[in-house]
Order: structure tokens, then sequence, then C-alpha cells
């Protein structure tokens, strides 16, 4: 049976929506503005703003989740993985890409669950940040992506039945998508942050940089450009190392961790039995505590 520290509420589900989707608005809008949206006319302004607003929104998903079951158990085993995270991610600062904290995000999520995934990977990233002084107006981005990155790997099917080599392959195929995938999403914020076009609508002067107004298909294709010029191989470090480390030590891994939430005993719940009113003359009753799982 798998044992989560945190099950996903109402509550809880339409906040981790509201945020995806103001955070995709916030990611995506530059492919899709025309030129005379309001948005276009701010172009310069936008990603300020909502490099601002993100990490509000990203407190209070982590609060409606954290009010939905995160009872104090959760919330150390929430700080130990994510100082952990934080500490392994400057290992591989500016060597190609090579940051091990990705694969320890990938594997807490399958077992701790999406709910727990979320709020893991919007912290490590904050703590990270933090610890390597990269707080900026892009950090939002990065924290809405891990929370994503590590959310997604607490979705992947058979949580319960799949076990082995083949849950390994599986977390390391969606290792490898999702590294890139992330990659593109937090690059989106600097793809729009440095500029470079002035020309119209259609032009070609904004080499491989956003363009505000231009249409969809010029500013993807400028996009893709960008990205295979500037982090293909920051990308492809990362994914490759992801499933180097998946592979070898994943296993291990894994087992540790499922052993250590069952030991947790997360969904266990606490009742406190009074002691009864004694007879004349006899000793009073003791209280008892009793666990009592879901």
């Amino acid at each position: 049976m798998s044992v989560r520290p945190v099950r996903l509420g109402p509550r809880s589900v339409a906040a981790l929506l509201l945020v995806s989707v103001i955070g995709l608005i916030a990611i995506c809008w530059p492919l899709f503005a025309d030129a005379g949206s309001a948005v276009t006319t701010h172009a310069a302004d936008a990603p300020w703003l909502f490099a601002a607003l993100l990490p509000l929104l990203i407190a209070v998903v982590v609060a409606t989740i954290a009010d939905c079951g995160m009872d104090a158990k959760a919330v150390a085993m929430l700080g130990v993985l994510a100082a952990v995270g934080a500490a392994l991610r400057p290992l591989g600062a500016g060597t190609a890409g090579l940051e091990p904290m990705f694969f320890l995000m990938v594997l807490s999520g399958r077992v701790l669950g999406p709910g727990f995934g979320f709020v893991l990977g919007s912290v490590t990233m904050f703590a990270s940040a933090l610890l390597t002084g990269g707080v900026g107006p892009w950090m939002p981005t990065q924290m809405l992506a891990m929370g994503w990155f590590t959310m997604g790997a607490g979705l992947l099917p058979g949580p319960q039945r799949l076990r082995g080599r083949a849950e390994l392959l599986m977390l390391s195929a969606y290792g490898f998508a999702a590294a890139f995938a992330y990659g593109t999403v937090t690059n989106l914020y600097g793809w729009v942050t440095l500029g470079g076009g002035g020309g119209g609508a259609g032009g070609d002067s904004g080499g491989i940089f956003f363009v505000p107004g231009d249409p969809a298909p010029v500013n993807l294709a400028r996009f893709l450009a960008f990205l295979v010029a500037t982090s293909l191989g920051w990308d492809l470090g990362r994914a490759v190392l992801t499933v180097a480390l998946t592979l070898t030590v994943g296993g291990t891994l894994l087992k540790a961790l499922r052993r250590a939430t069952r030991r947790a005993n997360f969904e266990a719940q606490v009742t406190f039995q009074g002691p009864e009113r004694p007879s004349p003359g006899e000793a009073p009753h003791r209280t008892y505590v009793t666990y009592e799982p879901e």
C-alpha cells in the first residue's frame, strides 16, 4: 500500500490548477500576444509584473496544501529533502548543466505524491536560490517549473504496483523529457527579458530574440533557435545525468524513501482515550494514546 504525506483535497487541487493556469499565461504570453494588445505594449514590464505575482500565488498554493493535511512529520521530511536538493544543485554549477538535484526530485515526487512534490520542488528551488545567491526576477519561474517537474513524477501511473526495472525505466524516461521541459519553461523568461529585436510585425531584425507583436509562428521559430543556440547543451547534460543517476542508484533511494514513509506512518490518526472516573478506593486509570491508520 502506498502511504503519502499529503492527500490533495478539492481546495488544494483548485489552488494548483489556478496557479498553473496563471503561470502558463505568465510564461507563454509572448507567443500569442498580438501587436495591439496591452501586454505587448508593456512587453518590457510584463515579465517583472509576473515575477512579482508568481511568488504570492505559489505561497497560497503551498499554504493551501499544508492546511489540507501536512503534519509535523511531513514538514520535517520536506525540510530534509529540500535541504539535500538545495545542497546538490551547486555541485554541477557551471558544468554543462549537470544538476544532480533533478533525479532526487523525480524519485521524491514518485514516492511522496503530486501534492508533496509540488511543495518540495518549489521550496527546494527557493532554498537553492538563497544558498547560491541566485535570487532574482527569474526565481519565481524556476520555482513554478520545479514544482511542476516534481509534481509530474507523482502523477505517473502505477505508484502501488509498478516496481523494479520497469519503474526505473519509466522514471528515467520521464526525467529525460521533463529536464528538457524544465529548460524550455525557464528559458522563456530569459528569451523575453533579453530582448534584442526591434523590427515590426513579421520582420527578421529580432534574430533569435523575442519581438513584441510578431506572429506566433515567427516568434516560435525564433524561440526554438534561441533554445538550440543557448541552452540545448545544458538541457541535454541535465537530462542525461538524471537518467544515469536514476538507473544506477534510483532503486536504492526509492526503497529508502518508501521505508521512511512507512515508518513515519503519515496517515495515522492520533486518538486520546481520557481517564474514566475511578470507583471509590480504586487507583486512577491511565490515559492511552493509540495510532489508527486510515
